[in-house]
């Protein structure tokens, strides 16, 4: 493919960080629409449970064969890769009717006023995740050619058209949330999914005019002589022509790997939320706070690090082997991969530091502009944003170090750290379930830390010894500057000074003094980031 892989992974995160913006925007504003008009026993069904039941489905029948189908695409057998990718189709359907059943019959049972529409939003989350994963042929297709601006379009339309179906019919009945929930879920799947097919029924035939073409003004066109598509019947198992096997063995046993893996990383990423589903730790209306203020928290992760870490992912798989060492790799990509390693690591780390430091001061304050005095006049959400600021600093460091690892790890490697990642995932379990008997809602954020410290040490260890013989050093990246840290000091004196004095008579002036020195911090980093700014400037005015 002639497409700058680097250039795409940055587009694809930019673009990414735009919609994830909108999304939690949308997200934020629905949720207080819920709390307001509806309660939060169904904001926690619908948040917690039957969202809990979507990201299950969707993670473990998606995940491990689309980074599998993701690695190395430009020596891709394209029909044998098409077959595999639709193996999510049946399998999603065996894991919604598994967990549906799970989730109606087995977990603790909602209100007797819900039953019904709970029924109903089980079976519309399990339809929903179906017909999704028969867009992942094309998904897989956009990703590997670079269609970035389609793919957050697409996405948008998908959000937008689920939120306004589910507030018109809200708005219509009231009683009937979860059931407007269930249908928005499955109307937006279906948009969703012919929105790919009939872009790509339009493309590839515009595609074939334009290479015929010696030149063509279109970007949409540039760069796609490799593009192997005839018809878009072809994005379905059996149709191109293929005359080796209908399955590549590599990817199978690679997507074995992502597979054992998947479960026990969905389980560290969501294991606050099965711990309360499971077990009866905390009301619904206690998990609708949780969430809350857990969404809050995770700005900056879902805004920013996952955006870049699923960019990284695709970056580092495309210039580093797997099964080679550094010596024997191409020095020039290898190179440019640890200097975008070391820098991202720079970047994340300065933003987990700038956001625990001012989280600090102002947790208080951002949750009473969200949600008046009654959210605040409990500690409880003060303090849990609080924490929730250390861990982003974790949430930083692991996104990036992980992301690389899982992209240049071998097979076998993989499979080491599956079982590892199976002792994180047992230890995490333990300790969320004891800390939330003995501390609260407090104890899931402590014990997500322990597990992210866990795996950031395992990940350092993976990196320094792969380059341990070179003479590259990204690890460098995670160490801020004397300048930096000393500004965060002082930034951290005042603002808290500023909220014993100001705050319990002038907001504004709190967030006067805040935005002060949060704008003295940014200047000491761009001081010490000059070079990687001018890069970064100079690739914006190039294009």
């Amino acid at each position: 493919m002639g497409r700058n892989i680097l250039e795409s992974s940055l587009q694809y995160a930019s673009f990414s960080i735009i919609f994830q913006v909108l999304f939690r925007c949308i997200t934020f504003i629905l949720n207080a629409f819920i709390v307001r008009t509806l309660g939060h026993d169904v904001l926690g069904i619908m948040n917690v449970r039957l969202l809990l039941l979507e990201s299950t489905i969707l993670f473990l029948s998606k995940e491990p064969l689309l980074k599998a189908c993701l690695t190395n695409t430009k020596s891709h057998n394209w029909p044998q890769v098409i077959n595999l990718i639709w193996i999510s189709v049946p399998i999603s359907t065996l894991l919604s009717m598994c967990l549906a059943y799970v989730w109606l019959n087995l977990l603790s049972p909602v209100d007797d006023v819900f039953h019904t529409q709970y029924k109903w939003g089980c079976f519309s989350i399990a339809l929903s995740c179906i017909i999704e994963q028969c867009t992942q042929s094309v998904v897989l297709v956009v990703q590997s050619f670079c269609f970035v601006k389609l793919k957050i379009v697409l996405e948008t339309l998908y959000v937008l058209t689920r939120t306004t179906i589910f507030v018109c019919l809200v708005i219509h009945d009231p009683n009937t949330a979860i059931g407007a929930f269930s249908i928005a879920q499955i109307v937006s799947a279906l948009v969703l999914c012919l929105s790919y097919f009939v872009f790509f029924a339009w493309y590839i035939p515009e595609l074939k005019m334009n290479n015929k073409k010696e030149q063509t003004n279109s970007k949409l066109f540039n760069d796609m002589k490799d593009f192997p598509f005839e018809s878009v019947l072809d994005f379905f198992p059996g149709v191109m022509k293929n005359d080796n096997n209908l399955l590549n063995k590599d990817l199978c046993v690679l997507t074995m790997s992502f597979a054992k893996q998947s479960i026990v990383k969905q389980i560290l990423t969501e294991g606050e939320k099965y711990v309360m589903t499971i077990s009866p730790v905390m009301t619904f209306t206690q998990q609708a706070m949780y969430d809350i203020v857990n969404n809050l928290g995770s700005l900056a992760a879902r805004f920013i690090f996952r955006p870049v870490e699923e960019s990284a992912y695709f970056y580092f798989t495309q210039m580093v082997q797997r099964d080679v060492s550094v010596k024997n790799q191409n020095q020039k990509s290898i190179s440019e991969s640890a200097s975008v390693l070391k820098q991202l690591c720079n970047v994340i780390v300065s933003f987990g530091l700038v956001i625990f430091v001012f989280g600090q001061s102002y947790s208080y304050t951002l949750l009473y502009l969200y949600g008046g005095r009654n959210l605040v006049n409990n500690v409880l959400p003060v303090t849990l944003l609080k924490f929730h600021c250390f861990a982003i600093i974790l949430l930083a460091i692991n996104g990036v170090t992980e992301g690389f690892v899982f992209a240049t790890m071998s097979n076998k490697q993989l499979d080491r750290y599956n079982y590892m990642m199976v002792l994180f995932s047992m230890i995490f379990l333990i300790v969320s379930y004891v800390l939330t008997i003995l501390l609260g809602p407090v104890g899931f954020i402590i014990a997500n830390c322990i597990n992210m410290l866990a795996r950031i040490f395992h990940s350092l260890h993976y990196i320094s010894n792969m380059y341990k013989n070179s003479s590259y050093s990204p690890l460098q990246g995670l160490k801020p500057s004397l300048k930096f840290i000393g500004i965060l000091l002082i930034s951290s004196y005042f603002t808290k000074l500023s909220e014993d004095y100001f705050l319990p008579s002038s907001i504004f002036m709190h967030i006067a003094v805040g935005a002060v020195f949060f704008l003295l911090t940014l200047a000491v980093w761009a001081l010490d980031n000059k070079e990687l700014l001018k890069v970064g400037y100079g690739k914006l005015r190039k294009k």
